[in-house]
């Protein structure tokens, strides 16, 4: 037997330069079985990505499956997985929202006709945190589909623009990217933009329009640079059935229903509308059905294409729509608040039918979220959450859990309002939103923007702006486009564009533009901002900020109450004792939630309760333990020892002090217990540290200094006297 070297007659490598960083290019030296495949090496971050198509279209469907999986690998950061199984599990909400961004410039660029099965598979295997590896695995998705056998009409190319000190960074380094003020990224084709997906601290309209055309210029370099490498090994495309229904059944159909549909369509409530429908599609059934016995199932996409031929008429030629609105005309708005009686905060926002419910809770520091994944943030306090059940729609499918569209609907939300939650330093809580669709007839992304900061205003979360947001959809016909605020589902459906702008007075907090055409012109983009912003003010003024203008200036009763301090690192192993015993001790006796973050040279102490006094006495317990007592300073104590010369009482774990006979009352004390017994809770001053390190303690000083008592010797003694009730068995604080 002889061994023979394996040679990759097909390897090729192709470089350039990306934003001022090494992009390399590796194709057939692997994956030989899939459509097309690369691997993607940027600076020293590696994305294989592999496009598969089925050989046969899939039967009985209406659409292009088309599925996207950006995998996140453990390895590629060196960590090993933190689950049970020690393996990847289901993708993480991050990588889901990278595959929907890779999904939304691509899917267009297929023909629409198409059945076949399409896969997209980008592993992230190395990762350098000054290179994104979504950046990467969407120019690798890019240069697998062009050098493939699959009908695509690429190229496109996509980048991450940054706002860094006022100016624009095309692919911010890691460094750059924890202080830019806007996280945006583009794609495009060698024409137009293909896609927008932005979070940003509250930027004007004209730097996103400056930003977004930067991204535009800067993908215009890597397109060509895909083009070379097409030209140079791509494949022959393969033909396949196209799918389009008989161009003479639908003119057939078309000329049959096209009255009655226009009839159907033209009132502004959806319920009626499918009413409306339902006995047409009947009709149409009826008389096709035997006409066409072999494409029947077709039938139902004419009366689709004959409704988006109405529409789409309608929109151009007559500036008309459904529901007899204009062009910029919002639906009705209401807002409320305070909806749930039991909940930290609520707010319910109805645009038209579309209606979500958000309710905010408030939680300790320790209910944050943990994140395993590859990027450096591990975990996050605020979180946003977004349901869309399915009779939302009218509709009877049992609930599943969240997919793609609703881990991505509730990360636009949460996106567009984290510029505005408080830092922890200011408002030290973890958040959580949770954003119930309750009606749905377009934009609920957006809805949920709404109810979210009337559930946040309403909890008492000290916001620093209000948000809003809205959509703004696109009709185009050749060289001819128009654009209209505010789309509902059916303009949705039929239209060429949803393009979603969240922010405030000031200025964006997120855009997310999905598109059915290849893509938008700068015009149509400048045009779809003006407007949105318009349309954003009245939502606030005129709707939500007369529902409630300000947040709550105190939180809810069953919110739980958080105090915060900081303590030197070295004393957090004082704070936390042998095994957790002390800090379990302070929970205990206070009945509250300790938690602590170390900073450095610092540890930050989050204290969390429903009753405030028991947090307060919490947080002096700590302060306690974690600082030298000073005389002067004034503690609240336990006596834990009777003896006959005092009471030694302990004003923290660990620090006890003595309360001399002479020191418990403003009166002569014959016995101690006259005063006080083991186990009372009393306040007391710090009078010296003896050269033993032994504390003295008085609670004579503090019965006079503060409760305002007079000593029995004093010249006022004729005077009455208050009396302390502070032996009681209680706890309490100053």
């Amino acid at each position: 037997m002889s061994n023979k070297a394996m040679t990759f007659d097909k390897y090729k490598v192709f470089e350039t330069d990306f934003a001022g960083r090494p992009l390399k290019i590796e194709t057939g030296k692997t994956t030989q079985l899939a459509n097309g495949s690369c691997m993607v090496h940027y600076g020293e971050t590696v994305v294989h990505v592999a496009a598969t198509a089925s050989a046969k279209p899939r039967d009985g469907i209406d659409f292009f499956p088309l599925s996207v999986d950006f995998e996140e690998k453990l390895y590629s950061v060196g960590k090993i997985p933190g689950s049970f199984l020690k393996r990847e599990g289901r993708p993480s909400d991050k990588a889901i929202l990278v595959s929907r961004v890779i999904d939304r410039p691509i899917r267009p660029l297929f023909p629409k006709d198409m059945r076949n099965d399409v896969s997209i598979v980008c592993t992230v295997m190395s990762v350098d945190p000054d290179c994104m590896p979504e950046i990467a695995a969407m120019v690798g998705t890019s240069i697998a589909l062009s050098i493939s056998d699959i009908p695509w009409n690429g190229p496109i190319s996509g980048v991450s623009v940054g706002l860094v000190d006022g100016e624009i960074v095309i692919n911010p380094n890691a460094e750059q990217r924890a202080v830019s003020d806007m996280a945006t990224t583009v794609a495009s084709t060698d024409s137009r933009i293909a896609m927008i997906e932005a979070g940003a601290n509250c930027v004007s309209d004209e730097i996103m329009y400056n930003a977004i055309m930067a991204g535009h210029e800067a993908n215009q370099h890597i397109i060509e640079f895909i083009k070379g490498i097409q030209a140079e090994i791509g494949k022959e495309k393969f033909s396949y059935p196209s799918n389009e229904p008989d161009h003479d059944m639908f003119e057939a159909i078309k000329a049959f229903c096209e009255d009655e549909i226009k009839v159907a369509l033209d009132t502004d409530d959806k319920t009626i509308r499918d009413e409306r429908l339902k006995p047409i599609y009947a009709k149409v059934h009826e008389k096709f059905d035997e006409i066409y016995p072999e494409s029947a199932e077709k039938i139902d996409e004419c009366i689709y294409k004959t409704q988006k031929f109405i529409v789409r008429r309608w929109l151009l030629d007559e500036q008309k729509r459904v529901d007899g609105r204009g062009m910029n005309d919002i639906r009705p708005l209401a807002s409320e608040v305070g909806i749930l009686p039991r909940v930290h905060g609520s707010g319910l926002f109805t645009r038209g039918q579309t209606q979500v419910l958000t309710i905010a809770t408030l939680g300790s520091i320790a209910d944050q979220q943990l994140l395993d994944g590859i990027d450096e943030e591990e975990s996050k306090r605020y979180m946003h959450h977004y349901n869309f059940p399915s009779y939302s729609v009218g509709e009877t499918r049992p609930s599943r859990g969240p997919g793609r569209r609703e881990i991505g609907h509730g990360a636009l939300a949460e996106r567009a309002l984290v510029p505005v939650i408080p830092p922890v330093e200011e408002f030290p809580y973890a958040i959580r939103l949770v954003s119930e669709v309750l009606s749905s007839n377009g934009s609920t992304s957006q809805g949920s923007v709404c109810g979210s900061t009337l559930a946040l205003m309403d909890a008492g979360v000290p916001i620093k702006e209000p948000v809003a947001g809205i959509s703004c959809g696109l009709i185009t016909e050749g060289e001819r486009w128009m654009t209209m605020v505010d789309i509902q589902g059916l303009e949705d459906f039929f239209g060429d564009m949803d393009f979603k702008v969240a922010g405030t007075h000031t200025g964006i907090t997120a855009i997310q533009m999905d598109l059915k055409i290849t893509g938008l012109l700068p015009e149509m983009v400048k045009e779809a901002l003006e407007k949105t912003h318009k349309a954003r003010n009245y939502i606030l003024d005129e709707v939500m900020l007369k529902a409630i203008a300000e947040p709550r200036p105190e939180l809810s009763k069953y919110a739980p109450k958080m105090l915060t301090t900081t303590i030197p690192a070295d004393k957090i192993a004082d704070v936390i004792g042998k095994s957790g015993k002390i800090i379990k001790e302070i929970q205990a006796e206070c009945e509250v939630k300790i938690d602590i973050e170390e900073d450095g040279e610092f540890g930050q102490v989050f204290v969390s309760g429903l009753d405030i006094e028991k947090c307060n006495r919490a947080l002096e317990i700590v302060k306690t333990i974690a600082t030298d007592p000073e005389p002067g300073a004034i503690y609240l104590g336990k006596v834990t020892r009777i003896m006959d010369f005092g009471a030694f009482v302990e004003i923290a774990p660990g620090k006890e002090g003595l309360v001399h006979i002479s020191q418990l009352d403003v009166k002569r004390t014959e016995n101690v217990t006259d005063v006080v017994n083991v186990g009372d809770v009393i306040r007391v001053k710090v009078l010296e540290t003896d050269d033993k390190g032994r504390l003295n303690l008085s609670r004579r000083d503090v019965l006079i200094e503060i409760d305002g008592m007079t000593p029995e010797n004093d010249p006022d003694d004729n005077k009455p006297r208050k009396r302390s009730n502070d032996h009681r068995p209680r706890r309490h604080h100053n």
